[in-house]
């Protein structure tokens, strides 16, 4: 017999896990053995349950899912994360599927294609929603060009860019939608890189390079 695939939803709105929750329930051999409403509960959940996989929301309060995607990776890699959200932006693409991310479904997919996607991941494919597919295909078509900072992250060129802007680390919390915590410790890591001490120094060098105005 088929053995039944465990699952983990993790979304911070109630009526969308619920749905999820029971489109799950409506499939031979998948077992929702948990929910979260953040992705502190989340990374908890996977640890407490060990499901198969993790279906998780990007965008969550406290820790958000590219940073449970991460934390599940590092402490729980048996189970392999679905990201299922609203948002196909490029970064939230790139740093979803560099933590871990198996597969990347927006919410719009059909309930055939979250069946189908869920299956897949759990035999050890890779799945992403046409949409995003498409993205990942045309970003690697394209000719790359020569990032000004290099030995930067791509998540620390956007931080440094809002440096360089004027933007304070709180506002860039905000934008970026990640904790005060995680752009400290990217403001931290830029100016170990750059080889400079004081933000001011920074927005200098950046400016230099041509970021900011």
């Amino acid at each position: 017999m088929t053995a039944t695939i465990r699952v983990l939803v993790a979304d911070d709105h109630p009526i969308v896990r619920g749905g999820l929750i029971a489109l799950l329930g409506t499939l031979d051999g998948v077992e929702v053995v948990a929910e979260a409403a953040d992705g502190v509960q989340a990374v908890r959940e996977a640890m407490l349950t060990r499901p198969d996989i993790a279906i998780l929301d990007l965008r969550m309060p406290r820790m958000d899912g590219v940073q449970a995607a991460l934390r599940i990776a590092a402490d729980a890699p048996e189970t392999a994360v679905l990201v299922l959200t609203m948002f196909d932006e490029d970064e939230l693409v790139s740093d979803a599927l560099a933590a871990g991310a198996r597969g990347y479904l927006l919410k719009g997919a059909e309930p055939e294609e979250i069946e189908r996607a869920v299956r897949s991941v759990a035999a050890g494919a890779a799945i992403l929603s046409p949409e995003v597919a498409r993205q990942v295909l045309g970003r690697a078509s394209r000719p790359r060009e020569a990032a000004p900072f290099p030995g930067l992250t791509p998540r620390e060129q956007e931080v440094l860019g809002l440096i360089a802007a004027g933007v304070s680390n709180h506002e860039i919390a905000s934008r970026l939608n990640i904790a005060g915590k995680t752009v400290g410790n990217h403001v931290s890591a830029i100016f170990v890189k750059l080889g400079v001490a004081t933000r001011a120094e920074a927005i200098v060098v950046a400016r230099d390079r041509g970021h900011g105005s």
